[in-house]
């Protein structure tokens, strides 16, 4: 029997997590995204609600309880309220939960505890790379063994980089398979150089370039087993699915109340034919996308492979928030196209899904 009901625990952290994107959030969304600055008091008011450490090992200090599932409702929740702040509140998870999964004691011990410590603290993933020929399992960065060193080669773009004292997770390629080394920032031979994107302005990325940099072999996740790759994208990439359905819902909530009001010719707009057909549209494709990111979510919660049905969500994400968003757009007609509204803003974040793999995990 299929249940999409979320079950006590879930809806009461739906709904807190809602509510602080609706108020501490979205109102804060404009000024972050033309200051091109994330508002720290709110990172620091998200980490207090342990979205990320709730998920982590209690041995390590989290709360033990990792769900697939009510990532993705987390994850929806916040990009509803602004996409770039939200995967600024969920970037640790892009460190935690990979050294979590796969980590070897030492690792756990160095690295976990950060995340579960009273300031928050922002991890990062470094998985792109700047090459239209990009395929994540088959990185052109390399990592080649020399004594007890890795050297790690090649360069990696739209990598979060918030400030913060913590290291950045690379995927790179080892001999025939590619693993994930955990590189510090002040690494010599490590440079970035800040991104100016389309979207997410608020968010800080770096395109990275590694010129022989040199970490310990002890640097390689999960030690001499290694981790399960195909794992890490899995999960980033349901995650980043539930954020572009969050940002595709709040481009219809938008839309769908501005049509509410909006009169001309003595009627609101939304009873015109052409305005009400295109928001069912939106609602259709929103809610058969949530349907998408649930199904890949609950099989990674069931332990079963959810390697194509989370490809498949990621890739209806990239379609329906763009489609969305634009839509939101020509609802809101020449206030759509101004600052002074949101459609906008969420129109350039959805643009981005297309080069996205994973800029947060569940």
């Amino acid at each position: 029997m299929i249940d999409f009901e979320p079950t006590e625990e879930q809806q009461l952290i739906v709904e807190t997590v809602r509510q602080f994107a609706a108020n501490e959030i979205r109102p804060l969304a404009r000024e972050a995204a033309e200051a091109r600055k994330l508002p720290e008091t709110v990172l620091d008011q998200a980490h207090e609600l342990s979205l990320v450490a709730l998920g982590l090992d209690a041995e390590h200090g989290g709360g033990g309880e990792r769900s697939a599932v009510t990532g993705a409702l987390i994850a929806e929740e916040l990009a509803c309220g602004d996409l770039a702040i939200a995967l600024a509140i969920l970037s640790p998870s892009t460190l935690a939960f990979p050294v979590d999964d796969f980590g070897t004691d030492a690792q756990k011990r160095e690295l976990l505890p950060a995340f579960t410590a009273a300031k928050f603290t922002p991890g990062s993933l470094a998985l792109v790379e700047p090459d239209p020929r990009f395929d994540p399992l088959r990185p052109t960065t390399t990592a080649t063994r020399s004594g007890d060193e890795f050297v790690l080669s090649g360069s990696k773009c739209l990598v979060p980089w918030i400030e913060g004292p913590t290291p950045v997770l690379v995927l790179a390629q080892e001999g025939d398979a590619p693993q994930a080394f955990i590189v510090p920032r002040d690494s010599a031979g490590l440079h970035a150089a800040p991104e100016k994107n389309l979207g997410l302005d608020a968010l800080p990325t770096a395109e990275l370039v590694f010129d022989s940099v040199r970490v310990p072999t002890t640097a390689r996740l999960g030690g001499d087993a290694g981790c399960d790759l195909r794992q890490i994208l899995t999960r980033g990439r349901v995650g980043l699915a539930a954020a572009g359905l969050g940002v595709a819902r709040a481009a219809f909530q938008i839309a769908r109340d501005y049509a509410k009001e909006r009169e001309a010719f003595g009627a609101p707009i939304a009873t015109k034919q052409a305005i009400a057909f295109k928001l069912a549209d939106m609602a259709i494709e929103i809610d058969a996308l949530r349907m998408l990111v649930w199904e890949s979510a609950w099989m990674l919660d069931a332990g079963t492979d959810a390697w194509r049905p989370a490809r498949l969500a990621l890739r209806q994400a990239s379609r329906v928030a763009l489609d969305v968003t634009d839509g939101a757009v020509q609802v809101l007609g020449g206030h759509g196209y101004i600052r002074e509204y949101l459609p906008e803003l969420l129109l350039r974040n959805a643009r981005g899904f297309a080069f996205f793999e994973a800029l947060t995990l569940v």
